[in-house]
């Protein structure tokens, strides 16, 4: 990265830090480009040629905040032994992250919104995307230990995203132990079913 590249980021990284902020406080929605240029004390135009739309900026926020996950599955990834350790960890960790997580309700109101700009949708995309080659390595990692039944690797890992988001939206208001609770059922589900076994 040369320098010119280096104060760009530097540029993006304040400017979408102290619009975190308003995100945080009044939630997506209402968080106007008005407020944004009022909170950051930069011109319209400074946010727009960094991040092109308010969307831009969110998206930014919500990309760092992923890679703050990223970072933090791997500093503890190495504490689980088994591929099923790991799912039953990436269910704790989901909801004690995602409930805890200042941008959760607004991330919510952006995701569920109105239609986005073609550019926000391949930037969504692509981070869905990231998101299923997660889950495929690790469902990888268990067919290859032999825990997991060798199985269609890409559905597994859209209908575990699928859970994942599922239980992101009707575990809002429950308390954590409760939504803790729901999550280690649903990788349970996940790896077991529910299938009663026949004698």
């Amino acid at each position: 990265m040369n320098k010119k590249q280096l104060q760009t980021e530097q540029t993006k990284k304040k400017l979408a830090d102290a619009s975190k902020a308003l995100f945080v406080q009044k939630g997506y929605k209402a968080t106007s480009i008005e407020d944004i240029v009022a909170a950051t004390g930069s011109s319209k135009g400074n946010i727009y040629y960094h991040f092109k739309s308010k969307e831009g900026l969110f998206l930014y926020l919500i990309d760092e905040w992923d890679r703050e996950w990223e970072a933090s599955w791997a500093a503890k990834e190495h504490l689980y032994r088994t591929s099923t350790e790991k799912i039953y960890g990436l269910a704790e960790q989901l909801i004690l992250d995602d409930m805890n997580h200042p941008l959760t309700k607004a991330a919510d109101e952006f995701f569920t919104g109105e239609k986005k700009e073609n550019d926000i949708e391949e930037r969504i995309s692509l981070m869905f995307e990231r998101h299923l080659q997660f889950n495929k390595q690790m469902i990888e990692q268990g067919i290859e230990s032999g825990e997991f039944k060798a199985d269609n690797v890409d559905n597994l890992a859209l209908i575990l995203e699928s859970t994942i988001i599922g239980l992101s939206q009707m575990s809002r208001g429950m308390e954590s132990d409760q939504a803790l609770a729901l999550y280690r059922q649903a990788a349970n589900v996940f790896l077991h079913g529910i299938a009663k076994d026949k004698d």
